[in-house]
């Protein structure tokens, strides 16, 4: 019989009741030390006390208005955005897959009222991970996630990753309107574009007029050490998709773009019921106004040097499970010489909550904030689950 539940996720068998910072309280009261963070969701930890006052001071006034009318939340939320970023405007909505609908929408508008209609067919590649619509899942193309949900949409070519000639070819195609790239791929396995590579790309954009849409949804919001992964490498797309830690847990996307990509999006091109409601933005611009601190993104970078070194360590420590680290800020991966599922279930017996990923590797996504003390009691913990792997 079929559960009440739609059984389409393979759940561990956890329950959590409250959780606080870093760590997560199971029913039977047992503490995990949360190294997933939602999937890059809780950028602040759980129940922090800044975003839990923001929530509650705005549910004493209005929770829903539909945008019919100014919200008054949102464009601050907006302003915000625009001020330190490239973006002239921003689209809410309610989930990185929704961000990626528009700016796949947005693209084609674009180029439809340059008076390029046939400039629909977008770029993007192997090992992406965009949502699970049905937009999204024709632009990653792998067999895991379209299987069964054809006719796919048509317009998407995938290359392979790292591929330079594929896409200096395909991109001087003239049916070609958008490139669409994570700078670092998060459900591919940590998989970071080379800085000179987007930089790269961002010239190829340039060349051949095609836009640039970046998904941010899992390594923006502060995740690298920068607000934005793509600052690291000096360059800024045309469109970026914008979702998981913008709202530090409460349900929130967005779409940024510069005011030339975003020109055919007018009255009636687009809409959403959720999207940018006044309790989403107001955690939103809370959210963004601890993130965004400079002195807030130097202890990232501080973080995530501490974490990777004693990543690096535990590495050497278990040749036998482990390969290598990679990743960059507090977005790390271990690719492992077991299957990322076994490291997982090891983890679940030490107390520590981590995430699989494709190429063999086990994601660490932590809280922003994670203390120093954490750090080191992860490391603890990693290497008794990695030392649980190891052949006798």
């Amino acid at each position: 019989m079929i559960p009440a539940v739609l059984p389409t996720y393979d759940r561990a068998p956890l329950t959590f009741e409250r959780g606080e910072g870093s760590w997560l309280v199971a029913e039977d009261g047992r503490r995990y030390l949360d190294l997933g963070a939602g999937i890059a969701v809780n950028a602040l930890g759980h129940a922090n006390p800044d975003l839990t006052q923001a929530l509650t001071d705005q549910a004493r006034k209005v929770w829903h208005l539909s945008n019919l009318y100014r919200i008054p939340e949102q464009e601050r939320l907006a302003a915000l955005l625009v001020d330190r970023t490239f973006a002239d405007t921003v689209f809410f909505t309610n989930s990185g897959t929704e961000a990626a609908e528009l700016a796949v929408k947005m693209a084609r508008k674009f180029w439809h009222d340059a008076g390029h209609p046939d400039r629909t067919r977008i770029l993007t590649f192997e090992g992406a991970f965009h949502g699970r619509s049905s937009a999204a899942i024709a632009a990653a193309g792998s067999e895991k996630m379209t299987k069964g949900f054809g006719p796919l949409l048509p317009g998407f070519t995938q290359l392979k990753w790292g591929d330079h000639e594929a896409l200096e070819k395909a991109i001087g195609e003239p049916d070609v309107g958008a490139v669409m790239i994570e700078p670092i791929q998060g459900e591919g396995g940590i998989r970071p574009l080379p800085d000179v590579c987007l930089k790269g790309l961002r010239d190829l954009c340039d060349e051949t007029g095609a836009l640039l849409i970046l998904d941010e949804v899992q390594c923006g919001m502060g995740r690298t050490g920068r607000l934005f992964a793509h600052e690291w490498a000096g360059v800024a797309p045309d469109i970026m998709m914008v979702a998981k830690g913008i709202g530090g847990g409460f349900p929130l996307g967005a779409v940024l773009a510069t005011e030339r990509a975003a020109s055919g999006m007018t009255v009636g091109t687009h809409g959403s019921t959720y999207g940018g409601n006044p309790l989403a933005c107001a955690v939103g611009a809370r959210v963004m106004e601890i993130v965004a601190d400079d002195a807030f993104l130097s202890e990232v970078r501080r973080k995530g040097a501490l974490f990777r070194q004693g990543l690096e360590g535990l590495v050497a420590s278990h040749p036998d499970v482990f390969e290598g680290v990679r990743g960059a800020g507090l977005m790390l991966g271990l690719k492992c010489k077991v299957a990322p599922a076994e490291v997982v279930q090891a983890g679940y017996a030490q107390g520590l909550l981590t995430v699989g990923a494709a190429d063999n590797v086990v994601r660490l996504l932590p809280a922003l904030n994670i203390p120093d003390e954490d750090i080191a009691e992860a490391l603890r913990r990693l290497d008794a689950a990695a030392s649980s792997l190891t052949p006798a």
